[in-house]
């Protein structure tokens, strides 16, 4: 990772104030092409309490070479940290204890360099409140989730298609690719792999050619108001008035009471699956039991190719044959006990 900070010199001359922060640059050098010159303008964008502010551009040319190519593979395989920290892990105490010890340190060390360099271009260096609250942080990590997720939800709402025969000839495909499977199921591997190296190849003419930055879009400096942003700037404990404070905490709350019920159902879906096992609910465990019993005895009967085909065909069968109501399994799951009614 190449990190570059732009600076204020606030200490020149008379002036007591410190370095007052421009930009930091981050570049990450595995994404850059070795022997390619990068020549790209950064644009000096810092982040203040009173929103967003401009403070220049910069141009900075670039260049990733190496020495040996064997050990720029070999450093793929290498474990980011040294031996000690996985033989010996370290808490999250006392690793937050030893990064303030090693702040302090550099601190020191470069507070003797010419010209000297203070606690705050350190901090800032090495982002030493990326634990502290902040809303506009907590909503670019959601929708970062947000859209790793939308490619599973792709994938599911494509599936969804095949079953209900959205596009007849792609479900009929499907139904082909099932028996070839199921026949030949030593080709699955294969298969996979094969696509996936051709969708590598088509997706290689359109791989970035500009080394990726810090984003402010993506950080979602401009879609929070100003109070918002004032709140990441806020020490601990807060300066700010009761008021502003009681606000805030009400919006806090809000959020969290969100993000608390959604805990809840996640939890709450591991507890029904617990439920089967620890007869919590004769009647569903006995049924489940049961169901243990014969299904083993089914597939005595029928071989597993037969099996996979009738689940295949039945999952992606014509919307004539469907009903609107919910599943017979997706009812017996949702009556299963949790732990849900036993919170105060």
């Amino acid at each position: 990772m190449l990190t570059i900070g732009v600076f204020d010199n606030g200490r020149y001359g008379n002036n007591s104030h410190g370095d007052v922060r421009k930009r930091k640059i981050r570049v990450r050098l595995s994404t850059l092409d070795t022997n390619h010159v990068y020549v790209n303008s950064y644009s000096l964008i810092v982040l203040l309490p009173g929103g967003a502010k401009r403070m220049g551009e910069i141009e900075i040319a670039m260049i990733f070479s190496y020495s040996s190519w064997l050990s720029l593979m070999q450093s793929y395989t290498s474990p980011i940290l040294p031996r000690m920290h996985y033989v010996r892990t370290f808490g999250p105490t006392q690793q937050d204890i030893l990064r303030h010890i090693a702040m302090k340190i550099v601190t020191i060390w470069l507070a003797r360099s010419e010209p000297p360099l203070g606690h705050e271009v350190v901090q800032f260096m090495l982002d030493s409140d990326t634990h502290m609250w902040s809303i506009r942080r907590s909503k670019a990590n959601w929708f970062r989730l947000i859209v790793f997720l939308s490619h599973a939800t792709t994938i599911f709402c494509w599936l969804d298609g095949i079953s209900t025969w959205v596009h007849p000839p792609t479900t009929v495909l499907v139904h082909a690719l099932l028996i070839a499977i199921v026949f030949f199921p030593y080709l699955i591997l294969p298969t996979v792999f094969m696509y996936s190296f051709l969708i590598l190849l088509l997706r290689f003419r359109n791989r970035p050619m500009v080394p990726h930055d810090m984003d402010p879009k993506m950080s979602y400096v401009d879609m929070v108001n100003l109070d918002k942003i004032d709140e990441e700037f806020d020490g601990f404990p807060t300066t700010r008035a009761n008021e502003v404070v009681r606000i805030r905490y009400d919006r806090l709350c809000a959020l969290v009471g969100r993000a608390q019920t959604l805990l809840g159902d996640v939890v709450a879906h591991g507890e029904r699956l617990k439920a089967l096992f620890s007869w919590r609910d004769p009647r569903a465990t006995g049924i489940f039991a049961l169901i243990c019993l014969v299904v083993p005895l089914v597939f005595y009967a029928m071989s597993f190719k037969g099996f996979v085909l009738l689940g295949g065909f039945y999952h992606m069968r014509h919307p004539r044959f469907r009903d609107d109501m919910p599943s017979i399994l997706s009812n017996f799951y949702q009556r299963l006990p949790s732990f849900s009614n036993q919170i105060m």
